[in-house]
């Protein structure tokens, strides 16, 4: 969807479908991924988690490399979880 200055993709993952490529791990909507989950597209990545953490959000591991760019998984000071991406040229269009 795009609007305004900011575009926003509507993803529909099932419970218990693959979080990640070339991982075994399941969504399960019990913790970090949530039915609404927001991830927030920045220019550059590692002054983003920067600037979150420094104002009480924490990093859930470390930054994590795709086709379409690179993300980070975090957390508010609640515990509700939120990612970080920064895209590479062609963002999601460049993903196989």
């Amino acid at each position: 969807m795009g609007g305004g200055p900011a575009s926003i993709y509507l993803i529909e993952q099932p419970d218990a479908s693959v979080a990640a490529p070339d991982t075994s791990l399941q969504r399960d909507y019990k913790r970090h991924w949530t039915p609404v989950h927001l991830d927030f597209i920045v220019e550059n990545l590692d002054a983003a988690v920067e600037q979150v953490v420094s104002v009480g959000a924490v990093q859930e591991g470390g930054i994590k490399s795709f086709d379409w760019g690179i993300l980070a998984t975090m957390s508010d000071p609640f515990g509700n979880g939120f990612c970080l991406m920064a895209f590479a040229e062609g963002g999601y269009d460049h993903a196989e």
